[in-house]
């Protein structure tokens, strides 16, 4: 972090935004953020199973930056969905625009809930959110989906927090524990911008329900491919999944939820 030379400007955002939107806030203005408070929560290095919220007014630790990965498509990478016509949307299953294909797979809806470090909601905040298809392919880069954009969306948080998205379970590809991405971005109009985000994570699967999933038609390459590698091995989970970890719901028949709380 570099020093913010303007001395006037030389105030602690972190202590009433949290560090992430205070960064976010100051990188809106083309500033640096001088200080931030230090966190003194510990997050374990094992693995739990979920991501249940604390209490309002608690603090919390804001989820750990990862890496987007290759296949973004904000724009950082090659193409951009997020300045697209049709793009803020709940429902992802679909392709939008010139195309109209729908991706295959167990049904899987996707419920967030952003807060504050301080532990309160963060209405407002816009996420944007992609993962791979059955197959492990990521539309508008992998060869067989290079043409749909299915499986990318952008959702504003309620007064609560709260945001849905509705989709279907992704599939294990070699190398990689099955995951979803997502940015989170300050407002709606940065996140159709791709203007400045807050922060870029994972939301690791359970392992349980991937086994589940995975015996289902049309994820017989997953089943291989989640078989080499685990969480505690993963590149990105390997650390710890303490607050990436969806607490999860129903079954391969009716379809299941993914719940994760977390704060930025």
């Amino acid at each position: 972090m570099t020093d913010n030379h303007d001395r006037g400007l030389q105030f602690d955002l972190a202590t009433l935004f949290g560090r992430r939107r205070a960064l976010s806030l100051l990188g809106g203005a083309g500033l640096t953020l001088v200080a931030c408070a230090p966190s003194t929560t510990t997050t374990s290095s094992s693995p739990t199973t979920s991501g249940s919220p604390a209490a309002a007014g608690s603090a919390l630790e804001a989820i750990p930056e990862e890496t987007a990965g290759p296949y973004p498509g904000d724009g950082s990478n090659g193409p951009n969905a997020l300045t697209q016509s049709g793009i803020v949307r709940s429902d992802i299953r679909s392709s939008f625009g010139s195309s109209s294909r729908t991706a295959e797979g167990v049904p899987l809806n996707i419920e967030l809930t952003v807060q504050n470090e301080d532990g309160r909601p963060y209405p407002g905040a816009a996420v944007y959110l992609w993962h791979c298809d059955i197959n492990g392919d990521y539309s508008m880069y992998s060869d067989r989906v290079k043409n749909e954009n299915f499986l990318r969306g952008v959702q504003e948080a309620d007064s609560s927090g709260k945001l849905k998205f509705v989709s279907v379970f992704p599939g294990a590809y070699s190398g990689r524990w099955p995951h979803i991405h997502f940015e989170v971005y300050p407002s709606l109009a940065e996140a159709t911008k791709a203007g400045n985000k807050i922060t870029t994570s994972q939301l690791a699967l359970p392992e349980a329900t991937c086994k589940e999933v995975y015996g289902t038609t049309g994820y017989t390459q997953s089943v291989r491919n989640m078989s080499r590698t685990s969480l505690r091995q993963d590149m990105v989970f390997r650390d710890g999944v303490d607050h990436q970890l969806a607490t999860m719901s129903g079954d391969t028949a009716s379809g299941y939820t993914a719940s994760l709380t977390f704060a930025v």
